[in-house]
């Protein structure tokens, strides 16, 4: 009689350890959909036409490839390889491309397709890295920044639901 107790103490005490795998050989990875990076790019390039500029804006995936790039209609060519360099850059170093500038001079800087100027983002959604966006095309970097910002936003509560 006292076994029966016994065993099921001991089984008891024992499962949690049993069933709690921390050295697991796989990790679940959160990834924007091409709908959400698309309405996020779109979103981007409306806020800088509102203001009478025409940009290139790049969304790339955590791992930094390209997910959508657009160009504005007269928005310069080398809009979208910079918007993408900002976006690389952004997703690389998990922050705003802005908080980099004292690095671009150095050799991380130099590292061909990253851009270090301001207009770059990372995208997180609940502590977790999905992306980067970024923009160029604006006669600042601070303008560019605020329409990748008004991108993001675009889409966030509807990515945080999702979380």
């Amino acid at each position: 009689m006292i076994r029966k107790p016994i065993s099921l103490l001991l089984f008891a005490t024992l499962s949690p350890a049993i069933m709690a795998d921390e050295d697991a050989m796989t990790v679940s990875v959160t990834r924007m959909t091409l709908a959400t990076a698309t309405t996020m790019a779109q979103a981007a390039i409306k806020a800088c036409t509102d203001k009478g500029i025409q940009i290139g804006v790049t969304v790339v995936d955590r791992d930094g490839l390209v997910q959508v790039a657009l160009r504005d209609t007269i928005a310069a060519p080398i809009t979208l390889p910079i918007s993408k360099g900002k976006a690389y850059a952004a997703v690389n170093f998990n922050a705003a491309t802005a908080q980099l500038k004292d690095r671009a001079n150095g050799p991380i800087g130099r590292t061909p397709g990253v851009v270090m100027a301001t207009g770059g983002l990372p995208i997180q959604v609940g502590g977790k890295l999905i992306g980067g966006i970024g923009v160029s095309g604006a006669p600042a970097g601070k303008t560019d920044e605020e329409c990748a910002q008004a991108g993001i936003d675009a889409v966030m509560d509807d990515l945080e639901m999702s979380m």
